[in-house]
Parts: structure tokens; sequence; C-alpha cells
């Protein structure tokens, strides 16, 4: 990866940080900029903002993300936002917390998280049922950084600030391609690295790149389905085992697709094969209309 693009790429960490008010317990201000857009700014990265709310509002170190649930309610623009936090149960070794985020610009209700942080606790039981995708390894694949037309829209800026390399399913944004199966994979790496002190993948970085399962679905349809949007009304993440690794592989089904709704599923993996989060997800499918959509890719 070219120097100049990691250079312009934008830190998450920097940019979903979070300020507590002084003057309102559980109130936090933060600020996104459009540098995280798709047409609005990514939900998974707002589901980051809110859960490192509720990681400040909990304070204590030792508390790592098990598990959370996001209802976008309303579509937030970028610019300032406010995070209110309510801890609704503070144990021994788990907490459960609620938050809310919005536009402080905007009116509207934003998302909810729910989420459970937990500590390690020792036990016997080990288990996975599953396997590591046979797929092809990051080297071994060219970029997607260079594409900067997706059928013949912009693409979005989200994806600046990522390597991402195509595992497992076709080149959607081409003109001559064939429909399959329902499944795509792609490897992501930040291209401003995402570590704790420790070394550690920060677990705030992933609810992002778990949100952007609907190409599964393109897969599906194949190139002749007139072109939609299908933004998020929910997005799950259940975070599984710790990594050291960069480069993180989603593995996205979409199981089904009906009434104007899809339903998607995504499987998290490491380099070494560590299955490090699960999640899914239901979209709301959304035409696009004629006179707007873009022309197809030559």
């Amino acid at each position: 990866m070219a120097a100049a693009e990691k250079a312009k790429a934008n830190d998450l960490a920097r940019d979903t940080a979070v300020t507590r008010l002084k003057a309102a317990p559980g109130w936090y201000t933060a600020r996104l900029g459009p540098e995280w857009n798709f047409q609005t700014p990514s939900g998974g990265v707002l589901m980051t903002i809110a859960m490192r709310a509720m990681y400040e509002e909990l304070g204590e170190d030792d508390l790592r993300p098990l598990s959370a649930n996001t209802h976008f309610c309303s579509p937030v623009p970028a610019g300032p936002l406010e995070i209110r936090v309510e801890v609704l149960r503070h144990g021994r070794t788990a907490a459960q917390v609620r938050a809310q985020l919005s536009s402080t610009e905007v009116p509207g209700p934003g998302l909810e998280v729910s989420a459970t942080f937990a500590r390690r606790r020792p036990n016997k039981i080990q288990m996975l049922d599953g396997k590591f995708p046979d797929v092809p390894k990051p080297d071994e694949l060219s970029t997607m950084s260079d594409l900067t037309d997706l059928a013949g829209r912009e693409r979005p800026a989200f994806f600046n600030n990522l390597d991402s390399r195509l595992a497992v399913g076709e080149p959607w944004w081409e003109a001559d391609w064939k429909a399959g199966s329902a499944r795509l994979a792609r490897w992501y790496r930040y291209l401003q690295p995402q570590k704790l002190a420790d070394g550690r993948l920060d677990p705030f970085a992933i609810p992002p790149i778990a949100d952007t399962m609907p190409p599964a679905l393109i897969q599906k349809l194949g190139p002749d389905q007139p072109p939609f949007f299908a933004p998020s009304l929910d997005l799950t993440v259940h975070f599984l085992e710790d990594t050291w690794a960069e480069w993180l592989l989603t593995d996205v089904r979409s199981r089904w697709a009906g009434f104007g709704y899809a339903t998607a599923d995504v499987e998290i993996w490491d380099l070494e094969g560590k299955l490090i989060a699960f999640g899914t997800q239901m979209m709301f499918l959304r035409n696009v209309p004629v006179e707007t959509a873009p022309p197809k890719a030559k």
C-alpha cells in the first residue's frame, strides 16, 4: 500500500473518540466527519462511537465488549453528535449498558445500542463448530482500493480508510459477471492500524467492517438487478476472540430477502484461523429511482 494512501486515510480511534459532559452525568459528545460515509455515516462507525461512550461510563479497563445490538431508528448525518448512556446493571463479572446516539443538528431518534461488557472467566469449555474458510490470503489478491467507480457510482468515502481485497464472489462493479450464491468474502485492513496499548486489535474496530453485508445479496441477484440501497435496520455483533492481526476476513451470507427486506450474517476471521466475531443484520431494501439511477458499468 502506497505511503501516500495511508497518509490520507482517517484514524477510526481518533474519529470515534467521545468527550464526557461533566455537567450532565451519562452524557457524551462526539464529532464525526463525512470521511466514514456510505451515503451517510456508516452505521457500524456510529455503533462504535456509542460503544466507546459505554466503555467510558463503565470506567473499568478489564471489562470487554461481549455482545451488542444496534437499532437504527433514523439517519444520522455527519457532524456533532450526542450520546446518552444508561448503565442497566453493573455486576462483578458483567455489565449491561444502553446508549442512545443522535445528531445535535438534525432532529430524529438516531440509533439505540444495548450491549454487554464482561470480564474473562476461567472455564474449561472451549469449542468452535466451524473452520476457517478456504480462501486466498490477502497477499495473493489485488487490492480494491484502486477502484474509484462502482457500477457508475463514486466509491463511498468509507473505503478510503481500508485496504480491501475480494476473496470470494464476483466483481459486482463490472458489467460482465454471473450471479451465484449469496456469499461474499473480503479481507479488510485499516490503513491506520487500530491497536490497543498491548498490540491487540481494538474490538471497537469490528462493527464498521461487520456493517458491510449488502454485496452478498447482490451476488445472488446478478448484474441485471435494478440498483437499490440497503440501509441497516439493525446490527448485532458478538465479540469472541482477541487477535493481534491487522488483516480480518469478513465471510458474509445473505440467507433471505423478501417483502422489501433482507437478512445477512457475517463471520470475521483473522489470518491465524481464529473466529474473532460473528454478526447478523436486517436490511431495508430501497429501490433507486430510475431517473437518478447510475448507468451500468462499462
